[in-house]
């Protein structure tokens, strides 16, 4: 896979899933566009592992109103053009239905609808407007196995990530005569920074036990799944949601 010049917009790619992917376009050429909320240190530290020149850090905030929009436009200012947009950003929130109370569980449905969907939805409108100038471009939608099998300490997102598989494939239905590709990847329990903080020993060894590899993905192997789908030679792929998780879940 080879995206010499392309111009790369990668959300939440300061750490995780988002770093690994960043680290491998700019290996095969591509200039990469960092977003990242809030921590300046950790983007500029993602930013520094990236090889090649051409690569930038953009701050944004994608919830806000305007936010998509802005980063879009910050983004085409800086490059001339927006080849792909990979949509990695995301949060997820346990809520557990039987243990919160009635003001945690509304909450929770709000702010991950709000980053996982509403920002996505606004990311891929304003992608799109950019992309029919400049004759298309590819979208990548990171999504979750939560989609598929339940999340039942965290409703919220499960939903939230079945929606945006379908979202994906409408849009891949809408944008293919502006050429205009759109691909999803749904990753299982991934080893990120964050996991390593946060998982109790108990939590690691569940994991483990779910996928005949016993271990958890990779952020590299996630980052090659959506490199394959932001490729040329893919654009007949586009509406394809690709599992990341192991044989951890299997749908027919």
């Amino acid at each position: 896979m080879d995206f010499e010049n392309k111009n790369v917009l990668i959300t939440g790619a300061s750490r995780g899933i988002g770093k690994a992917t960043a680290i491998a376009f700019a290996e095969k050429g591509a200039n990469v566009g960092i977003n990242y909320k809030s921590n300046t240190d950790t983007a500029e530290k993602a930013m520094a592992k990236l090889a090649g020149s051409g690569h930038y850090i953009f701050q944004q905030d994608i919830v806000e109103n305007d936010g998509p929009e802005k980063l879009i436009n910050d983004f085409v200012s800086h490059y001339g053009k927006l080849d792909i947009l990979v949509n990695n950003a995301g949060i997820s929130i346990f809520h557990t239905i039987d243990e919160v109370d009635f003001d945690h569980w509304t909450s929770a449905w709000e702010n991950t609808f709000k980053t996982n969907l509403f920002a996505v939805s606004n990311l891929c409108y304003w992608a799109a407007k950019a992309m029919m100038q400049t004759g298309g471009g590819r979208i990548v939608n990171v999504s979750s196995r939560g989609a598929f099998r339940g999340e039942p300490t965290k409703p919220a997102y499960g939903a939230s990530k079945a929606a945006l598989n379908s979202m994906s494939q409408s849009l891949a239905k809408a944008l293919a005569p502006h050429k205009i590709y759109i691909g999803v990847v749904a990753p299982g329990f991934t080893e990120t920074e964050m996991a390593a903080v946060t998982l109790t020993p108990a939590e690691r060894e569940n994991l483990l036990r779910e996928s005949p590899f016993q271990r958890m993905a990779q952020p590299k192997e996630v980052a090659h799944a959506i490199l394959f789908l932001a490729s040329e030679g893919a654009e007949y792929s586009s509406g394809t949601i690709i599992d990341v998780n192991g044989a951890s879940y299997l749908r027919s």
